[in-house]
């Protein structure tokens, strides 16, 4: 969790190796990703599904295509048995009758949990979540937070969730991180962070408008810049 533009997307390209660390390691399972091959890679990527922030369906394949993308790329699976996978996974997410429906008919919220399916479809180890609840209605919301943390309970699945709603990520997570301006400024279960008394944290878990976290971007001086002065 963290304010906006404050590195939580960028930490998951970090793990997903879409971006180098200046310095440190990324370490994955014990192995630090960035000394990885490019073949070591893709065979480590196998392991992971990735909700993107914005979804990324391929916009000329229907529903049931955007969910069997990665079983075709990835294994040797017949027609058949890809939809024995695939349907259940949209089942999961309520949009089994939606599977001929192409991404143009979809609502954003729909088009989200489409992209759940699409990312649990290989049944990986590792999921991470860029912003899962945006866009969705207070019911599919409700729902998509408890599929997570039945995934997470009954596969024993690892999820790196990156949200700003607070109510739902409490019910997901067993353990959360605040970050702010590229540091971890504090960590614990939900109840701990939302019972720290850091003006940080209460900041941003109790949504306050005043605190250390500053609405406004860096900007120059407000009356220099209106009447063209600031250089």
């Amino acid at each position: 969790m963290g304010p906006s533009g404050t590195g939580k997307t960028t930490l998951l390209k970090l793990i997903a190796r879409q971006l180098y660390p200046d310095r440190g390691q990324i370490i994955v399972d014990g192995v630090d990703i960035a000394t990885l091959s490019q073949r070591e890679l893709y065979e480590l990527r196998k392991r992971f599904g990735m909700l993107f922030q914005n979804g990324a369906l391929l916009t000329d394949m229907s529903v049931f295509e955007n969910v069997a993308f990665p079983l075709r790329e990835h294994t040797n699976l017949s027609d058949r048995l890809i939809r024995l996978v695939v349907l259940p996974k949209l089942h999961a997410v309520g949009l089994r009758g939606a599977a001929e429906l192409m991404p143009s008919e979809l609502s954003g919220g729909m088009a989200r949990r489409v992209a759940l399916a699409r990312a649990i479809v290989m049944d990986p180890d590792i999921l991470i979540y860029d912003e899962p609840f945006v866009g969705l209605d207070p019911i599919s919301m409700g729902v998509i937070a408890r599929l997570l943390r039945r995934m997470n309970d009954a596969l024993g699945i690892s999820s790196i969730v990156v949200s700003h709603d607070i109510k739902e990520l409490a019910e997901v997570s067993d353990r959360s991180f605040l970050i702010s301006d590229g540091h971890v400024v504090a960590a614990g279960t939900p109840d701990e962070l939302r019972n720290d008394q850091s003006d940080m944290v209460r900041q941003f878990m109790h949504g306050l408008p005043d605190g250390p976290v500053a609405f406004h971007y860096d900007a120059p001086d407000y009356k220099q810049q209106l009447l063209g002065t600031h250089k």
